[in-house]
């Protein structure tokens, strides 16, 4: 049995939990979950970019890669990768500053031969040094890929700005650059540095499955025993990392995408030995308050920013960087100093009257509330998670470290306040009209660092605080005591509740998860949201103008667990709220009242429509396969639209047109609705009569508004180029189905689900064309289809297509070679995946919600998908593969960029789309 106190879980977990040391000082978290269908495992190794040698810079990630690449048990490098994706499971890892973490999940059938496989990463790792130089170029290619992220560009930033003898001033990601030299010598030096870091008594693991402790406490003994125990003990350099050298600084940033951002830094302890009380997130609940009188209320009013975060930055092993964030408008902008002496005053406030025991508690409350009601989570998340945690909380609190506020010590949470003053500040500016002086290393940020003048925090410091500035009353719509009801489902699925023309609600009482929590889904459909771009431009508008009027008066039902978010799509629009559901109708009545009133200002309108704007335009600068996974739903739903193409519409729409609209979108509306989780029938009936008597006041009925897919049946290989800037090229093929039948649902699923690994170990791993690499099932407008997608860095896009068809066509003998054990395991990975338990009230609601957008009635289409899966041989795959895909001139649409270095291998065609919008109204259509 555990050496360790029993672990603090919620009353609403049915997990049972164990923690143990094995006998190499590994310390391991067992979970048995009897719900689940799948397992899973994390490993969490205290090792990071941190650890990386001076002249190394990467070396840590380049061994994350390394370990995916065969072991001395399993040396074949696609072989772990084949055998989790086979068995309806995914795997990934990544590198952080002081950990890497590797995680999966899988058939819980195969959970034994998995952890096997698993453990010899950390036992007997290969390195072969034949996938050296390849990985070498993966890595390159994930560097290349986030060359134009501004987050990684300011990033850079950062580490150039703070104590150059901190190891967070390490280049994290490495490259050919940092990666160079003789594979021979590279290898050496990786093992090196696996023999001297990676050491069982600093990592953790987690499994999760539905199997007894004893069990899995078993497996982790005959399989990760053998990890060895050097005694490894973390020391990193006392160093601080922001010294006297680098406080007091302004920062300017110039990004790429349009932004006016600024951030108060301020360097605080580690915050690890917080935990049990969380002073800071007491702090950042007061400071980053959205409700009237808070520092963001005032801003907006004064017309100086848009949005405010408190809390963020970096931490690690002896810092925390707290970031007070405000995203600034063009009159705040021009004010920098202002909105920052607001900030100080707003702290100045929490430190004079705020630091009271009722407001802590509200907090902490609120805390211990969603704690008791915790909604469980996907077996691979919880185990990656709770393997993170070990490394932070004692053992008892891997659960309930996140959760956990004991108590306010005002001397603890005023020492942190000190800290935030200006005499211990930098100032971020991230703005693209900026003199710079320098440029970063790697990703070539342009920026300056300049003293921040005395007078300047003179005027910080002035301790007169502004009348407007006020601190947040009681929140009211607090639960005090919520419980969930225990009254039974009276049916297996949603039924409808409440009917008439023009309005349908859909109803089931949630009897599993038992939390008092609802999820309340309502579709509105108006022939007039998108029926053209401006019509859809004026529609988000709208939704985006209506979020922002709605922030202050919601806020703090947000704080209390009552959740909202409204969202346009191609037939109208959604709100979606979610929580505790005592409040519930509450909230919904004030988002419909705020909704009719329509109370926009010009001020307001301008700012708004700025920002959609500004987020247009910024499309431009995000990932080509981005960009692309855009244009693929443009082209094909006939009321999907362009970003730029909505962007030209946006800049002459006026305050009035947009009444006008919306006076026109609730002309005619149909509503479908659907409310699940701990709502009684009674209660869902009783909303139905109220939500009919407000369309009838605000409303005629209508019918659901259409939604057309372009038809690419007898078009043959359709082609689209969009012109991106970029040193990249990327491609997506997309084949589709002419039917929707269940049928082709079941094929086109499992031939993704046959083909991923094999396409992403052929197209990255070896051939190395590029970091994003895979394919995926993608049903638009309920038609099934599959997509297979490349950015490459080193690669055009006819080179790209070209691999794409050979190895479509070289697909079907792969199929051939498998054993029948290999296929039925296939297909029961699939079939495991298709059915995977619903985790949770959000889970399982959100699939009511799109089985009802897929006019799902009988909710049972992913057990008929299931059903048809388990009968398919492989000749009906292999058939449907000869017919769909096998020729090069087959229908199809091929969407792709080209790089700025590969302007000789761009695809050329007559078949080309040239008139998006003459493509799309002349092509024939699927009416849904």
């Amino acid at each position: 049995m555990s050496d360790f106190p029993a672990i603090h879980k919620s009353q609403n977990d049915h997990r049972l939990y164990r923690y143990i040391r094995l006998s190499n000082k590994l310390r391991v978290l067992l979970v048995e979950d009897v719900q689940s269908n799948q397992a899973a495992a994390s490993m969490a190794v205290q090792v990071g970019h941190f650890d990386d040698p001076v002249e190394r810079p990467g070396m840590a990630h380049f061994l994350e890669h390394m370990l995916f690449l065969g072991t001395e048990k399993y040396p074949d490098p696609g072989e772990y990768h084949a055998f989790i994706n086979q068995h309806g499971g995914n795997n990934n890892a990544w590198t952080g500053t002081e950990q890497t973490n590797f995680f999966y999940t899988i058939n819980a059938e195969v959970f034994e031969e998995s952890l096997d496989r698993f453990s010899q990463f950390f036992i007997a790792p290969k390195f072969d040094i034949e996938l050296v130089d390849r990985e070498r170029h993966a890595i390159e290619s994930e560097f290349s890929l986030k060359l134009k992220d501004d987050i990684r560009r300011v990033y850079q930033v950062q580490k150039e700005t703070t104590n150059q003898a901190h190891p967070f001033s390490k280049f994290s990601v490495g490259n050919l650059t940092t990666l160079d030299g003789p594979e021979s010598a590279l290898r050496e030096e990786l093992l090196t540095f696996y023999q001297q870091q990676y050491c069982a008594n600093i990592m953790t693991l987690c499994l999760v499955a539905p199997a007894s402790l004893d069990q899995l406490e078993a497996w982790a003994k005959t399989y990760f025993e053998a990890i060895v125990n050097r005694g490894v003990s973390k020391h990193y350099p006392e160093a601080l990392l922001v010294t006297d050298a680098e406080r007091l600084k302004q920062i300017a940033i110039v990004p790429l995408k349009q932004q006016k951002r600024i951030s108060v830094n301020f360097a605080l302890p580690g915050i690890d030995q917080f935990y049990k009380r969380k002073p800071l997130t007491f702090i950042s609940h007061l400071l980053g308050n959205e409700s009237p009188g808070s520092l963001l209320s005032y801003l907006k009013e004064q017309g100086l920013a848009n949005n405010l975060s408190a809390g963020g930055g970096i931490n690690g092993f002896n810092f925390k960087d707290y970031s007070v964030s405000v995203q600034l408008t063009d009159k705040g902008y021009k004010a920098i100093d202002d909105v920052v002496k607001c900030i100080f005053e707003y702290i100045q406030l929490i430190k004079l009257t705020g630091l009271e025991d009722w407001r802590y508690q509200e907090r902490a409350n609120l805390l211990n509330t969603a704690f008791r009601f915790q909604e469980q989570i996907k077996a691979l998340d919880l185990a990656s998670h709770l393997s993170i945690n070990m490394h932070h909380y004692a053992a008892e609190d891997v659960v309930y470290g996140d959760y956990r506020m004991d108590n306010l010590d005002e001397v603890e949470a005023l020492s942190l306040l000190n800290l935030m003053h200006p005499r211990n500040m930098r100032l971020q500016i991230v703005a693209q009209d900026q003199d710079t002086d320098k440029q970063a290393a790697w990703y070539h940020t342009p920026y300056k660092v300049t003293d921040i003048a005395p007078s300047r925090l003179d005027y910080w410091q002035q301790p007169d605080i502004r009348s407007e500035l006020l601190l947040p009353q009681a929140n009211p719509f607090i639960v005090p005591n919520p419980q969930s009801r225990p009254e039974l489902s009276q049916t297996p699925v949603p039924v409808i509740v409440a009917e008439g023309e023009g309005y349908r609600l859909w109803h089931r009482k949630d009897d599993e998860f038992n939390v008092p929590k609802g999820h309340l889904y309502l579709s509105l459909d108006s022939q007039k949201a998108s029926m053209s771009p401006r019509h859809a431009t004026l529609t988000r508008l709208y939704v985006e103008l209506l979020l922002d009027y709605l922030t202050e008066s919601t806020y703090q039902a947000e704080v209390a667990g009552l959740n909202y978010n409204i969202y346009p799509h191609q037939g109208g629009i959604t709100l979606h709220l979610t929580g505790f559901t005592g409040n519930q109708e509450s909230l919904l009545s004030l988002i419909i009242n705020k909704a009719r009133e329509r109370n926009f200002t010009q001020d307001r309108f301008d700012m708004i429509r700025k920002q959609i704007l500004r987020s247009w335009h910024n499309v431009a600068q995000a990932k080509p396969i981005s960009q692309l996974f855009t244009s693929l739903t443009v082209t094909l739903q006939k009321r999907s639209f362009e970003p730029a193409r909505m962007a030209e519409e946006l800049e002459t729409i006026t305050l009035d047109e947009l009444h006008q609209h919306v006076s026109d979108f609730f002309e005619k509306v149909y509503l479908e609705g659907l409310v699940y989780g701990d709502w009684l029938v009674s209660e869902a009936q009783a909303l139905g009569k109220r939500l009919e008597h407000l369309l009838s006041l605000v409303s005629k009925p209508s019918n659901e508004s259409s939604r057309e897919l372009v038809n690419l049946q007898g078009v043959g290989t359709l082609l689209r180029e969009k012109t991106i800037q970029h040193q990249d090229s990327a491609i997506i093929v997309y084949y589709q189905s002419s039917k929707a039948t269940t049928e082709k649902m079941a094929l086109f699923s499992l031939l993704n689900h046959t083909m991923s690994s094999t396409f992403f170990h052929e197209l990255r791993t070896k051939q190395q064309l590029g970091y994003m690499v895979g394919t995926g099932y993608l049903p638009l407008n309920r038609h099934p289809g599959m997509i297979f997608y490349i950015q490459s860095p080193t690669t055009g896009p006819r080179v790209l297509l070209e691999a794409i068809d050979e190895f479509i066509a070289d697909f079907s003998y792969a199929v051939m070679q498998i054993t029948n054990e290999q296929w039925e395991s296939t297909k029961q990975g699939l079939i495991s995946q298709i059915m995977e338990h619903d985790a949770n009230l959000k889970t399982r609601g959100q699939r009511y919600w799109v089985s009802l957008g897929n006019r799902d009635y009988q909710f049972d289409q992913r057990e008929s998908v299931a059903a048809k899966v388990e009968t398919l041989t492989r000749a009906d795959l292999i058939k449907f593969m000869m017919q769909r895909m096998r020729s090069k001139h087959c229908d199809r649409l091929v969407l792709f960029s080209c790089g700025e270095q590969h302007s000789k291998q761009q695809l050329m065609s007559n078949n080309m789309i040239s008139d998006l919008r003459a493509f799309k109204q002349a092509a024939e259509k699927f009416q849904f």
